[in-house]
């Protein structure tokens, strides 16, 4: 109910009313995998300094029509960060502003879905931006891959089941191979390779094999 009651008065109070687009009821029937690399990892501080989404149809990652994107940061680059995605200054000094990248990746986006792996940190760092240009945060619906995998794996799992949710866990669980993984196209594949597969499990009803619990029969 609070979800709906503030999509309705986010729609009348949005800044530029050319992105209402943002609150029609999508019928594409697509999903967006997004991923953010940020020059740290405190959203109202820090800045995406690179991002990446791709459209899903069906079981078809668009791949050929990704949106990507360096972008050039206020924020100073830190060094815990950049131990990450391994991106400098001097590789994002040339890239372009958010002002000019985010309508972009809002219309790419339109009204879809989001999915990607911890997204509520990359949609956070993205409503930075929606506050400071439109006055909202973005209303997309949001599909959070850990918890796609974590239903197929450990639902119903006994006390005791070793529970590992790490990204690196998820894809060698499903048989994906290895990627430059903190690079935004990439992790934005992967995370859409993943969700393909989980769906098609849950399709299926296919579930994944678990490790018994410590001491268990």
């Amino acid at each position: 109910m609070l979800g709906w009651f503030r999509r309705k008065i986010d729609r009348l109070v949005i800044r530029d009313r050319s992105f209402k687009f943002l609150f029609d009821e999508d019928k594409s029937g697509e999903v967006v995998s997004l991923d953010c690399e940020t020059t740290g990892f405190d959203p109202w501080v820090d800045d995406v300094i690179s991002v990446a989404a791709i459209r899903i149809k069906g079981n078809r990652i668009l791949t050929r029509e990704a949106f990507r994107a360096v972008i050039r940061p206020e924020a100073r680059m830190r060094v815990e960060s950049m131990k990450v995605h391994r991106l400098l200054k001097s590789d994002v000094e040339t890239g372009r502003s958010m002002e000019d990248v985010f309508p972009e990746l809002l219309r790419f986006i339109g009204g879809r879905p989001i999915l990607g792996y911890w997204i509520d940190f990359d949609m956070s760092m993205l409503d930075k931006y929606a506050l400071q240009y439109l006055g909202i945060r973005l209303p997309n619906p949001r599909i959070e891959v850990s918890r796609l995998y974590y239903e197929r794996k450990y639902t119903g799992a006994p006390q005791g089941t070793e529970i590992d949710l790490r990204f690196n866990a998820i894809r060698d669980d499903l048989k994906l191979p290895p990627i430059n993984q903190h690079d935004a196209f990439e992790d934005a594949l992967l995370a859409a390779e993943m969700y393909v597969i989980l769906r098609d499990m849950k399709d299926r009803n296919i579930r994944i094999p678990r490790r018994r619990a410590a001491g268990a029969p």
